[in-house]
């Protein structure tokens, strides 16, 4: 069986303030273009299919467009609802949906209804679509379970998985929306905190929450979605990433989508398919006036350019100068002469959650008292109970 492993394609969403649904329906048209050449079985989406959980008609409209050329290009869809997903809105008609070969999984409580059963030459093959689990709906519908965080809930949802393969043995596949890592003692590593700058800010409300790898054994194939740059975990545990650029924090120059092939025995290769990038990320750095006169820059005019001014005093007019030369010119931060420490600083910023605001705002106002354990449980417990009513809107 061969399958095509993508996620996060985030229909709807912009590129600072610029429209990129055109853009994307070239991706995942050319996404169909892979099945037909590659003769793909299964197409997977792990999540956060849309932007919005009240995506606009048009969106919808696009979506439904690119799931009919796929179904047309010759293979069956399996699409499991991430954070970003309203999984009411998504799951609408799933069991219509299932007849003509678009399997839609949305029901966090209800793993019987992940599984998905194929079949090939070699027999069965069972895909699970885990759908986003969010920590606090499943502590209060589950309160025996334990369920503290994303860690728990995927180590709940796994163990569901292996009680359904032991019940029915098949070669296993499962989808996941969370953010895996080889760790230590559900601790980052170095190694593994380089790759934060690719991870959406919104991973969970009260801090990063990892899962570990090791969660997904037991099975032959885990393709997940939430990171928006390819990333391999191990062999049988990838990200796909998004088949778009959405941020200048995805640091992966690529995009496309893992071709995976399940023989016999289980998982027999995987390798990389490549969509085309309509339009590169580029990130410059200097004085203005340089940057406009630095002809080492010729060929960058259609990229999207970040720019980071070093001018001793903030230039006026910055973007309108820039978009001159560059007009996809989309960020512009003046660094205050490019010095360590305002860099450093503005750094360690953009990486505070917000569950350390908060613990650094009543540092301030306590002369230095931080938030206590139970305080820092409860502002925890309430930014997840905020989220959670988001994404359920």
């Amino acid at each position: 069986m061969r399958l095509l492993h993508t996620s996060d394609w985030h229909v709807g969403r912009s590129f600072h303030g610029a429209d990129t649904l055109e853009a994307l329906e070239d991706a995942l048209g050319a996404l169909a273009g892979i099945v037909r050449e590659r003769e793909v079985d299964v197409v997977l989406v792990a999540g956060d299919v849309f932007d919005s959980a009240m995506p606009a008609g048009r969106h919808v409209e696009a979506l439904s467009r690119a799931l009919a050329a796929i179904r047309d290009a010759g293979a069956e869809i399996v699409l499991s609802s991430g954070n970003h997903d309203s999984p009411a809105r998504l799951g609408a008609n799933a069991a219509f949906a299932r007849a003509g070969g678009l399997h839609l999984s949305t029901a966090a409580l209800d793993p019987a209804s992940w599984r998905i059963e194929l079949a090939d030459e070699h027999g069965p093959v069972h895909v699970f679509a885990v759908p986003y689990l969010e920590p606090v709906a499943l502590r209060a519908a589950l309160p025996e379970a334990g369920i503290a965080t994303q860690a728990d809930a995927m180590r709940w949802a796994m163990d569901a998985v292996r009680a359904s393969l032991a019940d029915v043995p098949a070669r296993s596949v499962v989808l996941a929306h969370c953010f895996a890592a080889g760790v230590v003692d559900d601790a980052v590593r170095a190694d593994e905190a380089e790759r934060l700058d690719d991870a959406p800010r919104d991973i969970t409300a009260g801090g990063l929450d990892v899962v570990p790898a090791s969660v997904f054994d037991g099975v032959d194939y885990a393709a997940l979605g939430h990171l928006h740059s390819r990333q391999e975990l191990s062999p049988s545990v990838r990200y796909s990433g998004a088949p778009l650029h959405y941020s200048f924090r995805e640091r992966s120059p690529e995009r496309g989508a893992w071709l995976v092939e399940l023989g016999a025995e289980g998982l027999a290769s995987a390798e990389w398919a490549s969509l085309p990038v309509p339009r590169t990320l580029t990130t410059v750095e200097g004085e203005l006036a340089s940057l406009l006169a630095d002809a080492s820059l010729d060929g960058t005019e259609d990229d999207w350019l970040r720019v980071r001014l070093t001018d001793r005093v903030r230039p006026l007019d910055a973007m309108r100068r820039l978009q001159e030369r560059w007009p996809h010119a989309a960020e512009v931060t003046w660094i205050g002469g490019g010095t360590a420490p305002v860099r450093q600083l503005r750094e360690r910023l953009a990486r505070r959650s917000e569950s350390e605001v908060v613990d650094d705002f009543l540092a301030h106002v306590r002369a230095g008292a931080a938030a206590s354990e139970a305080e820092a449980a409860l502002v925890r417990e309430l930014l997840e109970r905020a989220a959670a009513e988001e994404s359920a809107r």
